[in-house]
């Protein structure tokens, strides 16, 4: 699943152990359910959102009631109603089993209640959003749905709903990943002798295993009985999933993860990418299986592999060439740069020697000497004019002169070559899955803090006496 970076806001990684990408999560984005059913088929969709509550009535028109206290705020009766819409219109648009509807609703209010703790701590630790940061935000998924954000707000209001609220969820979610983004932000930084642990310990020369996850938490300082429960309610679904249960229905039924209402679907991950304990269990499953149940310092987990693929080799084309750069600055304007670089062209047709009309006449002071080589490089090393430029060449052909931020250029191609860099990008890789799951991990336990220390009191009929 794709995530989407709001403006700004740097994300960490992808789901898992609590980790909510920014705009793919179905309950977090409260928007308008018209909009939703209209751009279901595109990357990023603005499933059903929670507005009935601004008119103290559910969907039926009546009263409205309190389903959750949670510290100074409270969860509307309506919110959950519409946020169940949404949900609900997700499971059965991918096919999947539809749970009962207490346990889909259970979980529904459980990821409602993080979400509040999460806007609540974000205010209190003085984090803000600006009016700017939400239209600039508005404009991207405007953008990334291929329509304007006009288009949207016309969209939105046709339905009856209100866009300063649609306005303020979106300010919501940015407060929010922001709060995740500072914890994240605290961590120590990734060393290159952890990489080199982990690039010596070959895990990532395996492939990719697309998984899903269950998960039954434990809280900080579990007693036996808690600890023989939660083993006795793993176990089961565990043996429920043996005798055929649809393991993304006993996900939305039973995990309390948070992709549990995604039928607890994780994504592509190479071992690596992985707790160890998970990536030792699922290693020499084939797609389609499952593990037994895991116990870690988090609870029990239940792991199915999806597919597996091969890794890929990652193969670069790279460009040699020299260049002739004249600068525009305070002394020459870009016209009298235009025009040099136009008689350094001239002097190249006549015949004279590129590398001496490097050395002579380009302000680039690391090539000039070099006779403007360039060395061999990546096209888009340079920035987009220069990719444009280069990668429409022929071996031995010198460009017209053409201009970029920096002044006037001519290039000349000497020569291509594929160049196997998939060294350079398992270190690199190595370097993001440590940084990702060390995220996930702090983010996850984050929220299991916050959800321990607030005062939250649950009035939904049947759920009073536990999580969800």
């Amino acid at each position: 699943m794709g995530t989407f970076a709001i403006p700004g806001v740097k994300i960490a990684g992808t789901r898992f152990f609590g980790v909510i990408p920014l705009m793919t999560d179905p309950l977090f984005k409260r928007c308008a359910r018209t909009l939703m059913m209209a751009l279901a088929a595109v990357y990023i969709f603005l499933p059903a959102g929670a507005f009935a509550q601004l008119t103290g009535t559910n969907t039926n028109g009546e009263i409205d009631s309190i389903v959750a206290l949670v510290d100074e705020d409270v969860i509307l009766r309506s919110e959950l109603d519409l946020a169940m819409t949404g949900i609900i219109d997700r499971i059965r648009a991918s096919g999947e089993a539809m749970p009962p509807m207490h346990l889909i609703e259970g979980q529904v209010l459980e990821r409602l209640i993080l979400r509040e703790l999460q806007v609540q701590r974000a205010l209190q630790t003085g984090i803000r959003v600006s009016d700017a940061d939400i239209d600039q935000t508005l404009v991207t998924l405007a953008q990334q749905n291929g329509i304007t954000v006009q288009q949207m707000r016309q969209v939105i209001e046709g339905d009856g709903e209100d866009f300063s609220e649609f306005r303020r969820n979106i300010g919501e979610e940015i407060m929010t990943e922001r709060l995740r983004q500072r914890n994240v932000n605290g961590m120590d930084p990734i060393t290159d002798t952890e990489i080199d642990i982990l690039l010596a310990s070959d895990e990532l020369a395996g492939g990719e295993y697309n998984v899903s996850h269950i998960m039954i938490t434990l809280p900080d300082g579990s007693t036996p009985q808690q600890i023989a429960e939660a083993q006795a309610k793993v176990d089961d679904i565990h043996q429920r999933l043996l005798d055929g249960l649809d393991f993304a229905s006993a996900a939305i039924s039973y995990s309390q993860s948070q992709e549990a209402l995604e039928g607890g679907l994780v994504g592509w991950r190479d071992l690596n990418s992985l707790p160890a304990f998970f990536s030792d269990a699922i290693r020499d499953l084939k797609p389609g299986e499952i593990t037994q149940p895991i116990r870690s310092p988090a609870g029990f987990h239940i792991v199915k592999v999806n597919d597996y693929r091969e890794q890929r080799q990652v193969v670069v084309k790279e460009y040699n060439a020299r260049h002739i750069m004249i600068e525009v600055n305070e002394l020459v304007t870009p016209r009298l740069a235009m025009d040099q670089i136009i008689e350094v062209k001239n002097k190249l047709e006549d015949g004279e020697d590129f590398a001496e009309l490097a050395r002579e006449y380009s302000d680039d002071t690391t090539s000039a000497n070099l006779g403007g080589d360039m060395g061999w490089f990546p096209p888009e090393a340079y920035g987009e004019r220069v990719y444009q430029t280069i990668t429409a060449m022929q071996t031995g052909q010198t460009s017209e002169p053409f201009q970029t931020a920096g002044g006037w250029h001519i290039i000349e191609l000497l020569g291509t070559r594929e160049t196997d860099r998939t060294e350079e990008a398992i270190r690199q890789e190595a370097r993001e899955k440590i940084m990702m799951q060390k995220a996930e991990q702090e983010v996850d336990k984050v929220l299991r803090q916050f959800r321990d220390e607030a005062f939250v009191e649950i009035r939904l009929p049947g759920h009073e006496d536990g999580r969800g």
